[in-house]
């Protein structure tokens, strides 16, 4: 069965949907005449449970408001970790903002810009002190599950945050966030909006040897390198934060996500979200143009989620297919396929 929340009541409910992995709120809310819809779709890979968790929820924080969210779980209950976080988290985060927002704090944001070269909203920097507190509670609370073992399981967390123009995201290990923003010479062009954090990034290798964690690949896959503790060789984590993972929290892995500010614009058509299973077979920009050509925006997320599936088993013939995740959100009202160049 899969999840629902609804956006008026925040009741959670069960629907019968086949798809557990993943939180829907498929309500299409209508402002100054511009529908704002959004799809999520979770495939299963061949390693065994699907340990990826997703959600979608418009109306999120006011009406103009939406969270996407993305968390890709690993080690034995990494697939438990994860639904806790999609559960979790949203509220958790609301609750911060709440909370912040009746308190009065001066902070120094002279240094911060958007990616448009220009300083973020002062509502970016409220979220962004909710986003900081929240994922440190998060982490908190998967901690005091006595009855989960999370020393060597976990999940990475990719989220992102629409409030009317403003959008944040909150990045934590390896998933990524991807724009897709019209240019006029080339239709539709992809913009990352986050960094892959792996433990080969060299500020994230930096940051995990000098707290005593070893950075090293294995021979058979020397371009994955892994965190080590620092005198056993386990458990050989293939990303740099996560939630969980507590074995390797004293040896540089951390639940402080990476944050990021993009203002919106009329070129912004939608925001991805895709677990890693995702991103190892496919690019920006094919996952762009996969979305920009589907039948609609409610089969966007299923169309990039089997595309990935071929890839991975036309590129990997001989090995397991990771989890496949995705969640679009669309910002402006769809236009037809006519109206891009390619």
């Amino acid at each position: 069965m899969g999840i629902c929340i609804s956006s008026a009541s925040s009741e959670i409910h069960q629907a019968d949907d086949g798809l557990e992995n993943v939180m829907h709120v498929q309500e299409t809310i209508v402002s100054h005449g511009i529908e704002k819809v959004g799809s999520l779709y979770s495939k299963e890979g061949s390693k065994g449970v699907n340990q990826d968790a997703a959600i979608l929820h418009q109306g999120y924080g006011m009406e103009h408001g939406a969270f996407c969210g993305v968390f890709d779980g690993h080690g034995k209950n990494g697939h438990i970790v994860s639904k806790i976080v999609r559960n979790t988290l949203p509220s958790l985060l609301l609750n911060q903002k709440n909370a912040s927002a009746k308190m009065k704090t001066v902070r120094d944001h002279n240094n911060e810009k958007a990616d448009d070269g220009l300083a973020p909203s002062e509502g970016f920097h409220k979220w962004k002190e909710a986003c900081i507190s929240a994922f440190k509670e998060m982490d908190k609370e998967i901690k005091l599950q006595g009855s989960l073992d999370c020393s060597c399981s976990g999940a990475t967390a990719v989220v992102v945050l629409r409030q009317g123009d403003d959008l944040i995201t909150a990045n934590l290990g390896d998933s990524r966030a991807v724009l897709g923003r019209i240019n006029d010479q080339n239709g539709i062009m992809p913009v990352q909006l986050t960094t892959d954090l792996k433990p080969g990034v060299p500020g994230e290798a930096e940051r995990i040897r000098k707290c005593n964690g070893r950075v090293l690949a294995l021979k058979e896959e020397p371009h994955i390198h892994r965190v080590w503790l620092p005198h056993e060789d386990s458990p050989g984590l293939a990303m740099s934060r996560a939630f969980g993972d507590f074995i390797l929290k004293n040896h540089g892995i951390i639940s402080l996500p990476d944050i990021s500010y993009h203002r919106v614009t009329s070129k912004d058509q939608f925001v991805v979200l895709a677990s890693d299973g995702v991103w190892d077979v496919l690019s920006n920009k094919e996952v762009v143009s996969i979305i920009s050509t589907s039948d609609s925006e409610l089969a966007a997320a299923k169309s990039v989620v089997e595309a990935a599936t071929a890839a991975w088993k036309r590129k990997f013939t001989s090995s397991k297919m990771d989890d496949c995740t995705v969640v679009c959100l669309f910002l402006q009202k769809r236009k037809q396929q006519s109206d891009f160049i390619f």
